[in-house]
């Protein structure tokens, strides 16, 4: 993948990647307006008014033969949302032209996807076609990120996203990238639900949550059919969360 005058390359730091990846800035209707690094995009001061710096990301929920979701717990070396438990991937489509590309219910999104899932997860680019994930709707939200015990302390990092929600239904092995990925599960959703009771103790990314609580239990409750029809596909809409 090319974007402006570089070459995308997963053999770098955090801090390269938040220099080097160009995203893509858009307005509130999604329109694209611009292009900015990950760091200028994630700081906090930036995505506060007036600048209010929105760019577009996306995740993917994948699931196995047994309808089991993957989740992924982030590196503790992540800059933004560090050991937080999540979805399968979470990330952003680049500024480039395979990336942008919003034929083929957005393809771009979806070539982002692919290049993620084996940067993070070591799921080789073979294994998932674009044209296998299901884009389902987008949700615009905002979340800063507090780091535990700094709760009193302005935020230095944030999200600030209109965020591609992607379905994918496939058995695949994972070879986690320890950079990116700390842990992995497999979980049902009634495991998940456990998982992500307060008792449990464990962190979760504030996109998650958003989207666990707005549309999980519908989307779930036949995985097969969400990806094989058009049931809960709704591109025109950005939910407000």
């Amino acid at each position: 993948f090319r974007f402006r005058n570089m070459s995308w390359s997963g053999a770098q730091t955090q801090e390269d990647f938040m220099k080097n990846d160009m995203v893509i800035v858009v307005n509130s209707d999604d329109k694209v307006i611009d292009a900015a690094n990950k760091y200028v995009t994630h700081q906090w001061t930036n995505l506060r008014d007036p600048i209010n710096m929105l760019h577009r990301a996306f995740s993917v929920f994948l699931f196995n033969s047994k309808n089991e979701l993957l989740l992924q717990q982030r590196a503790s070396s992540k800059i933004t949302f560090p050991d937080v438990w999540t979805n399968t991937c979470c990330s952003h489509p680049l500024h480039c032209e395979a990336e942008l590309d919003a034929s083929s219910s957005q393809i771009g999104v979806k070539r982002a996807a692919v290049r993620k899932l084996e940067h993070e997860l070591g799921i080789k680019s073979g294994s998932i076609p674009p044209e296998n994930f299901k884009y389902l709707t987008r949700m615009h939200y905002k979340a800063p990120y507090v780091p535990q015990g700094k709760e009193d302390e302005e935020p230095e990092w944030g999200e600030h996203e209109i965020d591609y929600i992607l379905f994918v239904k496939a058995d695949v092995e994972v070879n986690a990238n320890p950079d990116e990925v700390r842990d992995y599960k497999y979980v049902t959703p009634e495991e998940l639900k456990t998982m992500m009771h307060p008792d449990s103790g464990l962190l979760w990314s504030p996109w998650f949550r958003k989207i666990v609580d707005k549309f999980f239990a519908d989307w779930v409750q036949d995985v097969d059919a969400t990806i094989q029809t058009d049931k809960f596909v709704d591109p025109d809409t950005i939910h407000r969360l």
